[in-house]
């Protein structure tokens, strides 16, 4: 009964297109496709048996086996002079390690995907991202380079109990974690650690994990070799981890890194060194890692979504920003600095009127310091140029604390139920503005991605859920908040 099964595995790996591998705990290889061994230009029967590196130097097949993590769609390219194209070969692959009933690692396989639209497409996206700057370089702007702790505006007791528990990690070279709301100055935070520590002198870099694709993340991360994948900078790049080397790298929306990612992560911690992609020897880093999230990782824990060992690994110093809600003495005090600040840039002589400061200290800021500093300068650009009065704030500051609700805005009338609410798919269907059936559609199929992508707090799952391909849902996201966001 087995070699019936077995015969029927290696059939349809024969008539499969795409090329699978697999090996032992010690990198052996157990099982080869026909179609991938003669890709690789040896017979099946020389590469079974032999360590893999012997038939693909530079594989990451023994890190699969090693550390337990999967790759998906990865980038790779071969090393010239062991397969037959060797100026151009690249492929996707997918690793992943197979455990048996008690979880313990037995084997690692790998599916190299042939599929010509699949690669091209990589190329292409590869050029695309090569060709632009996907955020500036760090410690370009000599206003990030000053932040410190003494010019942090906010005076109140629970927000100096902060300022004293950031002075404290200061002193130590200890990975640390802030957690907090979107615009709480998680990153503002990070710069004055960095900039009161001993690493002051040497760069601090950072980097967006939720802004950049997880399949370009290693490479932005670690950098890569010259000729590691088709597109690749002649000369090879470093890595935001080699720029930092000595000094220390920021990893914002921490909670947004793919589970592969994490792993490597995590070895880069115990290791303190980095492989770059299509590089064949590791390279030291001396590097102290503050990351940042909004989403609650403990949480996440518990789903599966983040790695309990990475965790432990970076979460040494824990501190949590508080929303500007939660320390409303300092709202009057951010508000004239950030007033002063423009100014001081415009040369002007604005003030705020009473009824504006107390309309601020009434609102709830979900958005934090970061809407706050939106918001007056808005009133700035619309203002007589001598006072900010309430007349120049959106509605919802004119009505603060009175119960009126913001016109358009879906709020109960008297009498209506307590706790009715509109979504944002009823809003985009409001009657009471006309437009045409393509665009109202538009709006609709735009919302409805929206809602599913802010309940998941994934691009995958919510792809998932309304039945879209990943390729669509992205597409389609950014083309609809280009349009109607």
């Amino acid at each position: 009964m087995e070699d019936k099964y077995k015969y029927i595995f290696n059939e349809t790996l024969r008539m499969s297109n795409d090329g699978f591998i697999v090996v032992d705990t010690e990198g052996v290889v157990i099982d080869i496709s026909e179609c991938y061994s003669d890709y690789l230009g040896r017979p099946r029967s020389w590469i079974v048996g032999r360590d893999i590196r012997e038939t693909i130097p530079n594989t990451k097949m023994l890190e699969v086996v090693k550390y337990g993590y999967e790759d998906e769609l990865a980038l790779h390219k071969y090393v010239p002079g062991y397969t037959r194209d060797a100026d151009d070969d690249f492929v996707l692959v997918s690793r992943a390690c197979v455990r048996d009933e008690r979880g313990v690692i037995i084997a690692g396989i790998a599916q190299v995907h042939f599929r010509q639209q699949m690669v091209e497409s990589a190329k292409r996206m590869l050029r695309e991202y090569n060709a632009m700057e996907f955020y500036r370089q760090e410690y370009e702007s000599s206003d990030r380079k000053n932040y410190t702790f003494q010019n942090i505006v906010g005076s109140s007791e629970r927000f100096q109990r902060k300022i004293k528990e950031g002075i404290k990690a200061a002193k130590t070279n200890f990975p640390v974690v802030l957690t907090g709301e979107t615009g709480t100055g998680k990153e503002v935070f990070a710069r004055a650690i960095h900039n009161t520590s001993s690493r002051a002198k040497m760069p601090m870099v950072c980097i967006n994990c939720a802004a950049i694709p997880a399949e370009l993340l290693e490479s932005e991360l670690f950098g890569y070799e010259e000729g590691a994948f088709t597109g690749a900078r002649k000369g090879g790049r470093k890595g935001k981890f080699q720029l930092a080397d000595g000094g220390t790298i920021f990893l914002d929306e921490i909670g947004d890194m793919p589970l592969p990612m994490q792993a490597k992560l995590l070895r880069v911690l115990q290791e303190r060194e980095i492989d770059p992609v299509g590089g064949r020897e590791a390279v030291p880093v001396d590097v102290r890692i503050i990351s940042a999230t909004r989403k609650d990782l403990v949480a996440m824990l518990a789903r599966g979504e983040f790695r309990e060992d990475l965790y432990y690994r970076l979460n040494v110093i824990n501190i949590e920003m508080l929303p500007l809600r939660h320390r409303k003495e300092d709202i009057a005090e951010q508000a004239v600095y950030f007033l002063n600040r423009l100014n001081s840039e415009y040369q002007q002589s604005v003030a705020f009127s009473k009824e504006v400061l107390e309309s601020f200290q009434q609102y709830e800021w979900p958005g934090n310091i970061r809407e706050l500093d939106n918001v007056i300068k808005g009133a700035y650009a619309t203002c007589d140029g001598v006072t900010i009065d309430l007349a120049d704030l959106p509605w919802k500051f004119q009505t603060a604390g009175s119960g009126k609700p913001e016109p358009g805005s879906g709020a109960p009338a008297s009498g209506e139920a307590e706790g009715s609410h509109t979504s944002s798919v009823a809003a985009s269907l409001d009657w009471r503005e006309c437009m045409p059936m393509k665009e109202r559609l538009e709006r609709v199929e735009y919302a409805m991605i929206q809602d599913a992508y802010d309940h998941f707090q994934s691009v995958r799952k919510a792809a998932s859920c309304l039945g879209m391909s990943l390729a669509t849902f992205v597409r389609k996201r950014s083309l609809y908040s280009e349009k109607y966001g």
